[in-house]
């Protein structure tokens, strides 16, 4: 096949970083990138604190990681001028204040550049990514800010296609890496016809290299999971280590984000999984969790980003990043916190003690209202069966976000949590989404400790460390602003309730 060549401008700019500063301070594509963000400006439906890239459609987060000093975060970005997937750049000191580089990674010899992962290693980063119509890359960067990319063999490392035209015992998709030994190894998402029936189940296929340009297929790499559905499939894989175990995060079209817990057996390269698990509730669209992204942080944790998924046409834009997320484990338990410096936002606190809720009574906090803040709340639910926090609620309630917790109420006596977008806008062409609801786990006597993050156009909700579930939403009315409270057949008690104003990242 014939690629075509980018429409996109692209430049070479100089190794050191002094001197790719004073590049970037002139070249003529981010001055372009820096007036497309500020022409939405005004929005009332993009957020203000969470990554959204500069001009034009988002899509998958792709290789995540850290590197001289900074996060980089790349992205399934369409250039207005050539709207085939280039890969789209990030930086942030802090996890939560992200600047724009220039598009890095273009389509040549492959037609798209889809989703892939880095290997951070002392003097490089190893890009492997998905090309469409190729197969599987590599590209590689060692200049101070990651702009100039150099492609292995200046073709797909891991074809498509056998030479001779037989078939593959393997399928060809969305690769990761990572090096064991002195060897590189990567997996390939993908499906075998292992299913009830023949149908299919999410595989993902193991290779092996010494150069990065000669890959050696191995087989199949995961074993005894029982947590995926039949009909996923395990698009966007990251497999790194997480504590004293390994964890694989991936993305099922079907099904959305899911994570396997298990261990390495080094000696066989097989993942055998003990546990599994889902960042989304229901599926990825309209208004969910999509693809992840995840690097670890350097201190046993992984450190995870998603692309969400609009439910509402947006003039000139679509999709957004999540919050960063930190994840733990311990044994098979994942522990989920808000990750980077989410403090440095905030602003003009408003502190509110010992809220009784009496049963089956709205109580309004009239003294809150935003629809860009941080909420810190400990509920001590008691005996309520059900106890309820409205987000983005307008005075008379024709549009609000519910949040509801309920006790005992999940398989094997769990807790659950949901996000119920029904009455969360007005508007016509906002896209009805079913409820989010999440398995939490609670000691019998532990309180509910929620942070919820509420930004324009996305919820995102933190459970005591252990949950997080996450949705956009579209409040078509200026007024739609207030929170509010409710037990549900029996009284509570909300012990404490801080709010944060939250400040742009982008001033």
């Amino acid at each position: 096949m014939s690629a075509r060549k980018s429409l996109v401008p692209q430049y070479r700019f100089p190794e050191e970083l002094e001197a790719q500063e004073t590049a970037l301070a002139e070249n003529p594509l981010m001055l372009r990138l820096h007036h497309a963000r500020k022409a939405y400006d005004g929005d009332p439906h993009r957020p203000i604190y969470h990554y959204v890239n500069p001009e034009a459609m988002l899509n998958d987060p792709n290789g995540l990681c850290f590197w001289q000093g900074n996060w980089h975060l790349f992205y399934q970005a369409y250039p207005p001028e050539d709207a085939r997937q280039h890969w789209g750049h990030a930086i942030s000191t802090d996890l939560v204040h992200w600047r724009d580089l220039p598009y890095c990674i273009y389509p040549d010899p492959e037609d798209k550049c889809f989703s892939g992962a880095t290997l951070v290693e002392e003097d490089r980063v190893i890009a492997m990514y998905h090309g469409t119509e190729v197969g599987n890359m590599v590209a590689i960067s060692s200049d101070a800010l990651l702009l100039n990319w150099e492609k292995v063999a200046g073709k797909a490392v891991i074809p498509m296609s056998s030479p001779d035209g037989t078939e593959l015992p393997y399928r060809v998709f969305d690769p990761c890496i990572w090096k064991k030994d002195k060897i590189y190894y990567a997996l390939s998402a993908g499906t075998k016809p292992e299913g009830p029936a023949g149908k299919p189940v999410r595989a993902n296929f193991l290779f092996r290299s010494t150069d990065l340009e000669h890959w050696e297929y191995m087989h199949p790499f995961v074993e005894d999971d029982a947590y995926s559905l039949v009909g996923d499939d395990g698009a966007c894989p990251y497999f790194w280590p997480i504590g004293d175990r390994h964890i694989l995060l991936f993305f099922s079209h079907m099904s959305g984000g899911q994570y396997l817990i298990g261990d390495y057996d080094t000696i066989r390269d097989k993942f055998v999984v003990t546990q599994g698990g889902k960042f989304n509730f229901g599926a990825a669209a309209p208004a969910g969790v999509h693809a992840p992204s995840a690097t670890p942080d350097g201190e046993g944790g992984i450190i995870a980003i998603f692309n969400m998924n609009p439910g509402k046409p947006t003039d000139g834009w679509n999709q957004i990043m999540s919050l960063p997320r930190r994840l733990t484990v311990t044994g098979d338990k994942i522990h989920i916190e808000p990750a980077g410096d989410l403090e440095s936002l905030r602003n003009a606190p408003q502190i509110i003690e010992d809220i009784a809720l009496n049963a089956n009574e709205e109580v309004v906090a009239n003294e809150i209202r935003g629809n860009a803040l941080e909420l810190q709340l400990r509920i001590e639910p008691g005996d309520a069966p059900m106890v309820e926090v409205n987000v983005l609620r307008s005075p008379g309630r024709e549009e609000y976000t519910r949040i509801a917790f309920f006790r005992n109420r999940g398989y094997r006596g769990e807790s659950l949590i949901t996000i119920d977008t029904s009455y969360a806008s007005t508007a016509a062409d906002v896209v009805s989404r079913a409820p989010e609801t999440a398995p939490i786990s609670l000691e019998p006597e532990e309180p509910l400790d929620l942070r919820i993050f509420l930004d324009k156009s996305v919820v995102e909700v933190f459970a005591n460390g252990k949950q997080c579930v996450a949705v956009r939403v579209y409040p078509e009315r200026d007024d739609s602003q207030t929170i509010s409270f409710k037990s549900q057949g029996v009284g509570s008690q909300i012990s404490s309730l801080t709010c944060w104003e939250m400040k742009s990242i982008w001033t």
